[in-house]
């Protein structure tokens, strides 16, 4: 199968039950206009992949040979997190879960900013990355995943701001913008967020 007969399927599974980033995946595939329907994995009832990888591109590709292989569909994943430099990289693929619990954003949050507390100095920026890692598979043994990587850069607030978006938006500083992640709009988010980038050089893949 070419790097694009997948097209001509009909359907592609989006391996996440994230609703959060189902929401703006759907935004993001509505504005590409393929000519297949996506669809997240949750409406075909497959739970989600044991993410036992140890970088993002790891788990991207687990989630999406887990998803083909319960559907017989081509799948895409995304496997994204936040990765603070001081801290060596954390959260890191362990954002999702880094208090214990997954998805559990406010807990997440706050053991952040309590990881952080020892490297705070007075008008110290600690500086932050989003990371997006997107792996699209043909079928569930594709030897040739693509990939496509996007890497947002900011700094962490001492205190959530905004109540849009998802995750560790509330404590993503855009200091060019002098706003949070969390106080942006969805299109306005999308149009420059790792995820954004990452469905980016997506829609490139197609025109090429």
């Amino acid at each position: 199968m070419s790097s694009k007969e997948w097209l001509s399927q009909g359907s592609l599974v989006l391996a996440s039950n994230n609703k959060g980033k189902i929401a703006e995946f759907s935004k993001m595939f509505s504005d590409l206009n393929l000519p297949v329907d996506v669809i997240p994995q949750g409406q075909l009832n497959i739970e989600d992949a044991i993410e036992d990888g140890l970088s993002f591109v790891e788990n991207a590709i687990i989630k999406a040979r887990h998803a083909s292989k319960a559907s017989g569909k081509p799948a895409i994943a995304d496997d994204s997190g936040i990765c603070v430099p001081v801290l060596d990289g954390a959260p890191g693929i362990y954002s999702a879960r880094y208090a214990g619990h997954h998805g559990n954003d406010a807990a997440n949050n706050e053991k952040l900013l309590n990881d952080l507390k020892p490297y705070r100095q007075a008008g110290q920026v600690i500086e932050g990355m989003f990371v997006c890692v997107l792996a699209l598979v043909q079928h569930a043994e594709d030897p040739l995943p693509q990939i496509f990587q996007g890497i947002w850069k900011g700094e962490i607030l001492e205190a959530p701001r905004g109540e849009n978006g998802f995750g560790y938006d509330p404590l993503f500083w855009l200091p060019d913008l002098g706003i949070s992640s969390a106080e942006m709009t969805k299109e306005e988010k999308n149009k420059i967020s790792h995820r954004g980038q990452a469905m980016h050089l997506f829609k490139v893949s197609l025109e090429n």
